[in-house]
């Protein structure tokens, strides 16, 4: 290069040689700038490719591994009633027991998904027949070893002091014992809440409605993630509040769960900024004055009343229906159609025929399923939680078509319906 430039210089004199030099130069600099720029590119390339196909690899790996989780927890799944022991029977509050339920066979329990219920087949004694009963799993689904189940020995109502109490759960509470035996159903329900998503959540209960949520609250806290929670829950005093101390370590141990706890009467010796937050009844005011917006997954567990409360405030605040998910407490009240009053001197235009019982009723359309219009006519349908969940009000349908007026947790076979969340669309022919 040196001589060239010399020799350029001698011929054109010294500035027209150096000019042609330094361009010269300056044309081989560009061309390694080139030749360095797609070598470069070249490794970029091969780089991304590289990650690109371990990505690919991972996730098949992941999918693998998914599916073969999910073909060995189909292993763990049983059909019909499976033999549980009551390995520990834990005193929470007033009326309300905890329920620890060891497999008897002493093997390993799939998974279920948070919110989900277990369906129960109890012997009660005195009783010619077998009741059955679901109740909400209200721990995460993280125990192999157990489900727990917390159930409340249910009253008759103030105004109502002539009512019986709960078959069922009176029975758990003063009749099952540390060591017995129960049939049990596998885990079940719609109403669950999705952990891969990162969607922030609202948990809402009342009263013992707070299983579900203690299910989703803990798996959510046992997971490491760091999902925004505000969990509500409603209780009249100290003496209700379901699993206090755990709550308050859930919202001390995990700054992603903001636990606020409601007392509508609190007593003289319960200290506000202590025992709770708030004087007053779990609400969509509240809520409004609490959280940060409406753009919330709503999940809602309770007293019918509450919670036909709380779903339509929610929609008057604008929340969308696709964001409110709510789990039927005892019989199913919230979002069906409202049933439609008698018009006097009208009469209904539908008839029921209940074939084994002999019996044809024009259809009150005033009532709020099939099983309370049998029952209105004396005709016995067994029934279990009057929510579309445990499938003991399951009965064939002969001829005609019938509609839900709410989801249903339980699968209905093929041309029968749950008598309990159905009313009838055309003349109906029932085997009952």
């Amino acid at each position: 290069m040196q001589s060239l430039i010399e020799k350029l210089t001698a011929i054109t004199g010294n500035n027209i040689g150096l000019t042609v030099g330094w361009i010269l130069i300056g044309g081989l600099l560009v061309q390694t700038a080139l030749m360095l720029y797609s070598s470069l590119r070249r490794v970029f390339f091969e780089r991304f490719q590289r990650r690109a196909s371990r990505q690919r690899l991972q996730l098949l790996v992941k999918a693998a591994a998914a599916q073969w989780r999910e073909a060995e927890q189909a292993k763990l799944l049983w059909n019909g009633f499976r033999k549980f022991r009551v390995a520990r029977k834990v005193f929470e509050c007033e009326d309300v027991f905890s329920f620890y339920l060891a497999p008897h066979d002493g093997k390993s329990l799939p998974p279920f998904k948070p919110g989900q219920y277990l369906t129960f087949q109890l012997n009660i004694p005195g009783r010619d027949k077998p009741i059955v009963r679901c109740y909400s799993i209200s721990d995460s689904p993280n125990h192999s070893d157990y489900y727990r189940v917390t159930i409340k020995k249910s009253m008759p109502p103030p105004d109502q002091p002539g009512m019986p109490p709960g078959i069922a759960s009176c029975f758990f509470y003063e009749g099952v014992k540390e060591g017995d035996i129960l049939d049990v159903k596998a885990p079940a329900g719609n109403f669950c809440l999705d952990l891969t998503k990162p969607t922030p959540v609202v948990l809402i209960s009342g009263g013992v409605g707070i299983t579900p949520m203690l299910s989703m609250a803990n798996a959510i806290a046992e997971a490491a993630s760091k999902r925004e929670v505000w969990f509500f829950f409603g209780a009249r005093n100290r003496n209700e509040h379901i699993q206090k101390e755990h709550l308050e370590r859930l919202a001390r141990e995990h700054p992603n769960i903001h636990v606020n706890i409601c007392y509508s009467r609190p007593g003289s010796n319960d200290k506000q900024g202590q025992d709770y937050q708030h004087s007053e009844r779990v609400s969509v005011d509240l809520f409004k004055r609490v959280l940060p917006s409406s753009n919330y997954d709503f999940f809602i567990c309770g007293p019918p009343g509450m919670m036909k409360t709380v779903t339509d405030e929610l929609k008057a605040w604008g929340v969308p229906d696709q964001s409110v998910f709510f789990e039927a407490f005892g019989p199913a009240t919230v979002k069906k159609a409202a049933p439609q009053p008698l018009v006097a001197g009208a009469a209904p235009t539908l008839e029921v025929t209940f074939s084994r019982s002999g019996r044809s009723c024009r259809w009150n359309p005033s009532l709020s399923s099939l099983l309370e219009f049998a029952e209105e006519q004396g005709i016995k349908i067994e029934a279990g939680c009057r929510a579309g969940n445990c499938g003991t009000c399951l009965v064939a349908v002969k001829s005609g078509s019938i509609e839900y007026l709410t989801e249903h947790g339980a699968i209905p076979e093929e041309g029968s319906c749950l008598t309990c969340i159905s009313k009838p669309k055309t003349n109906l022919v029932l085997d009952a």
